[in-house]
């Protein structure tokens, strides 16, 4: 069975801030207005690089997450994808376009 490994995260209190944001983005009540901005500016929403550059996740999340290590900022963009993919289905189907690969 499969079981990921467990990576200490060594600047907490910055991983902290930056989770705290995206869970608070994806969370059932606000999560059609960021996939809303997503869709406007013609992205993908698994391009998290993109939307951080973008703005799209607040300028305190791209300075936060900018000074993470690089074990951490992995961590992070791991969650940004599970956080993509665990989305309702009714708002995937909603923005299909921002989902879709090609």
């Amino acid at each position: 069975m499969y079981e990921q490994a467990t990576i200490p995260v060594a600047n907490q209190a910055a991983f902290a801030k930056v989770r705290q944001t995206l869970e608070a983005m994806f969370a059932p009540a606000s999560a059609a207005k960021y996939l809303k901005q997503v869709e406007k500016r013609g992205q993908r929403v698994r391009d998290f690089e993109l939307a951080l550059q973008q703005g799209l996740l607040g300028k305190e999340t791209q300075a936060e997450y900018a000074s993470l290590p690089d074990s951490d900022r992995a961590q992070i963009r791991e969650l940004y994808l599970q956080l993509v993919e665990q989305v309702a289905p009714e708002l995937r189907a909603r923005f299909m376009k921002v989902y879709t690969y090609y």
